[in-house]
């Protein structure tokens, strides 16, 4: 072969062969830029509508749509009941490659811990709850802080002096919330007294509106609620009495008798969490936010609350969130005139998440309930 032509045929397999590399190396980086997106999974015990708890919990779903965009995928399944149904779904979801998976009732509790043991390299966060894994961590407010500033509202709105409060399970979280209620209430009214409902249901709109009704029949002016729909406000709206909503703003359902609303914000922690399983650094942790935190806020207060009423809330949410103030320091004495608390006694956090009592002020008898049985916050 010609030397010329000898060089030429080196030069250009050369050019081949580099352009052939360089074209290799750009397709396994764009493949390595492609990346699968982290699939997560969320299991609602009942449906998202447009306000409560379940509401609230799919705003934070949408709200790491919004932050991480095409790096994640997330899918959610609503009206889950607690117990088999709930293992089911949980599981459904892992095996079908959800890598971090958020269980927002407590009745979700054991399902998520169960699952959780089934498949190790998968992220689990389970709401209100207290059992953790290597590869399962537990988020809860501190729902009571709002409850007594909801108090405060009450307390000072009143008119017959007798508030009614519709609950859902009694367990310690929903009793906490109503004696934190009732403190809150007294410490502005001594003589208030808080009338409750149980209708034994997360989510049950026409034994919440019943209860609602019956509460208001027996002298409510003011009406709260831990239960999942508006059916507590609206029944408010319709008897022509006060309501303060709980997990969102309901007001769209109360527009003239919502005095306020105690709403929830999961958004900022499950964007943490979110964050921290792309990043590689999840750790299981015990998280237990309020007001300090943001996980709970004092909603859209009407303009029917007066200007001095507002200031009082307001001083009273600033103390609580600097931890000047505990909406459970003594004295305090239970409905039965034991005291649970001396004088400058602050209780502590293990005490309050086993509260199984009524505070003075709370009338009625406290019916018993499992702490495992049905039952999320």
């Amino acid at each position: 072969m010609n030397p010329i032509h000898l060089k030429t045929s080196l030069m250009l397999a050369i050019g081949l062969f580099c352009a052939s590399s360089v074209a290799t190396v750009a397709f396994a980086q764009e493949n390595a830029s492609k990346t699968e997106p982290l699939k997560i999974g969320f299991v609602y015990v009942d449906l998202i509508g447009d306000a409560g708890w379940t509401y609230q919990h799919d705003q934070a779903r949408i709200a790491i749509e919004e932050k991480f965009g095409d790096r994640i995928q997330t899918k959610h399944i609503e009206s889950v009941s607690e117990g088999a149904d709930a293992e089911r779904a949980i599981h459904d979801l892992a095996q079908s490659g959800h890598q971090l998976i958020f269980t927002t009732s407590f009745g979700f509790m054991n399902p998520t811990l169960k699952v959780a043991h089934q498949f190790p390299q998968h992220f689990f966060e389970h709401a209100t709850g207290f059992r953790t894994a290597k590869n399962m961590g537990v988020y809860n407010a501190r729902f009571y802080e709002g409850r007594y500033l909801a108090g405060i509202i009450a307390g000072k709105m009143t008119k017959t002096n007798i508030t009614g409060y519709v609950a859902a399970y009694p367990i310690p979280e929903v009793v906490m919330g109503i004696n934190a209620f009732t403190r809150g209430m007294r410490s502005v009214n001594p003589i208030a007294q808080v009338k409750v409902v149980w209708v034994n249901s997360w989510y049950d709109p026409s034994r919440e509106r019943e209860a609602a009704e019956t509460l208001i029949s027996q002298g409510a002016d003011i009406l709260t609620h831990h239960s999942d729909s508006p059916a507590v406000v609206q029944a408010a709206e319709a008897k022509n009495v006060y309501a303060i909503a709980y997990h969102s703003d309901m007001s769209k359902y109360a527009p003239n008798k919502q005095l306020a609303a105690i709403t929830h914000h999961w958004e900022n922690y499950c964007i943490r969490v979110v964050q921290s399983v792309l990043d590689g650094n999840w750790t299981p942790k015990q998280i237990w936010g309020g007001v300090k935190e943001g996980f709970i806020k004092v909603g859209p207060i009407h303009p029917t609350v007066p200007a001095n009423v507002v200031a009082l809330l307001k001083a009273a949410e600033a103390d609580i969130a600097s931890g000047k103030q505990h909406p459970f320091t003594g004295p305090m004495r239970d409905n039965e005139g034991k005291e649970r608390l001396a004088r400058g006694q602050t209780i502590t956090d293990e005490t309050l998440l086993k509260m199984d009592y009524y505070v003075e002020g709370v009338q009625g008898k406290l019916p018993m309930a499992s702490q495992e049985s049905g039952i999320r916050d």
